[in-house]
């Protein structure tokens, strides 16, 4: 068993007040709603849990105790940390007017200061910690660790100060424009509206309604709640549909479910089972409709997973999972599965006009044809053509007039009334409308070009030419 080492022989508050050369019984409250974040990447211990149950028995320094000999344990895993702190509104109160310059206050009205500490290394940028100098202070010295600027893994202790939960009110009645009530917003005092407010207020009014100095508070702060999250984690891969019955996400209508999966499901229900995540958000390069298969080496996507416990996977365990999707249903395929960073998602999005499909549709005719009444289509290269929005997605995109570019047609002859024709297009491109029209919103389509009717039997996308994720080795 790993031997802890001792805890200091003082408080961390009294530590603290020693370090800043403050009397005994000083008061380490910042005010209402101070949060304190402690980050690290790895996975969740049993340790929250057992905490969030007891945090309303537990003393401002236990709690710290508590913290410290969580960071100790999972230092073993990984040794990174950060602390950010957001200053309450209250406390921007407090420090106006005492004397600091406004060019010696930071953006959250805290000193610019780098906190005591006597064998803690801060990493932050320029050196200079622009937060809350109380609870850094406290959590630096007690927790003895590095700090960094960003980690996947965020602990999150709210305090609460009710003894200074009114000090900014009166700037409410003073200047009550910057104080709007919002739907999202628990109370009209945030940190935005209060800094409105103090910038607007003349000084002899501030020192009408509030005392200057202000008067010490006589009580500490309390941890009034704790959270545990994780930053998302993103993984993309290629898809292959093989199924005309299978939207690629949910398929609701007036809030009745039409069919009962999608690739969509398919795939993050095994993301979502082996990441322990809460949720998930779906997207892709492209969409393909119900009845249409995707094939060649698949449509590019990526799914967020939001708050997930597990985040570490080496490219083994990768793979296996990616063989759990693909043995769990015969409608899809998933290929290149792999952990990106939130930044490489751009990639797929990025110039999505510009990039080529290919597709295959088998294509129907009234009249009778023959090989030379299609070969005309062969000779055709970038082919323009402007697509009003189809009728049949009118109902959730906006009416405009599109132009596309069908790059290359190649036709392959099947009997009197069918032929197969091989397309090259322009991304975006309604490749349904092209063959049958849309009642003349397509102009000019397949129909015309013969000069007959044409309609569309099936449709396949061979290929979306999107270098995005890299291929993976087998």
């Amino acid at each position: 068993m790993r031997k802890k080492r001792p805890l200091p022989p003082r408080s961390p508050a009294e530590r603290w007040r020693r370090a800043r050369n403050l009397p005994a019984g000083t008061p380490v409250s910042g005010g209402t709603g101070m949060r304190a974040h402690a980050a690290l990447s790895g996975a969740r211990s049993s340790w929250f849990p057992r905490l969030q149950e007891r945090l309303p028995l537990l003393a401002p320094e236990d709690l710290l105790r508590e913290l410290h000999e969580f960071l100790e344990y999972n230092k073993e895993k990984e040794d990174r940390f950060c602390c950010e702190i957001a200053d309450p509104p209250c406390k921007r109160i407090r420090l106006e007017n005492m004397g600091e310059g406004a060019e010696d206050l930071n953006q959250n009205g805290a000193l610019q200061q780098t906190p005591v500490a006597d064998d803690v290394n801060v990493a932050m940028a320029n050196s200079t910690l622009k937060v809350c100098n109380v609870c850094l202070g406290i959590l630096q010295e007690f927790c003895e660790t590095d700090f960094v600027k960003k980690s996947l893994f965020e602990v999150s202790v709210v305090f609460a100060h009710p003894e200074t939960d009114e000090d900014c009110h009166f700037l409410a009645r003073v200047c009550p424009d910057c104080f709007k009530p919002a739907k999202n917003k628990q109370s009209v005092f945030t940190r935005m509206a209060i800094i409105k407010a103090l910038d607007k207020i003349k000084e002899e009014d501030f020192r009408e309604h509030f005392p200057c100095p202000p008067s010490s508070p006589k009580n500490i702060c309390a941890a009034l709640e704790i959270q545990c999250t994780n930053g998302a984690i993103f993984v993309a891969g290629r898809y292959n549909k093989y199924s005309r019955n299978l939207p690629q996400t949910p398929w609701i209508i007036d809030g009745e479910r039409k069919l009962e999966s999608s690739v969509e499901e398919l795939i993050s229900e095994h993301l979502m089972t082996a990441f322990k995540a809460d949720s998930f958000n779906f997207s892709s390069s492209g969409r393909e409709d119900v009845d249409v298969r995707t094939l060649g080496s698949g449509r590019p996507f990526a799914i967020e997973l939001v708050n997930p416990h597990r985040i570490h996977f080496t490219a083994m365990e990768m793979k296996e999972l990616q063989q759990k999707i693909n043995n769990s249903s015969d409608k899809i395929k998933v290929r290149d599965l792999q952990l990106v960073t939130r930044e490489a998602i751009g990639h797929m999005k990025e110039g999505e006009e510009e990039k080529t499909k290919t597709y295959s549709a088998l294509i129907w005719t009234d009249k009778a044809i023959q090989k030379e009444d299609i070969a005309l289509l062969d000779d055709m290269k970038e082919l323009k053509i402007d697509q009003k929005t189809p009728l049949r997605v009118l109902h959730r995109r906006p009416l405009a007039v599109r132009s596309r570019v069908i790059h290359t047609m190649k036709s392959e002859y099947i009997d009197d009334h069918h032929f197969r024709l091989h397309l090259k297009t322009q991304a975006g491109t309604y490749i349904k409308e092209f063959v049958h029209g849309d009642f003349g919103r397509t102009k000019p389509n397949i129909g015309f070009l013969l000069k007959r009717t044409a309609d569309i039997l099936e449709l396949d996308v061979e290929s979306v030419d999107v270098d995005w994720p890299p291929t993976l080795n087998d």
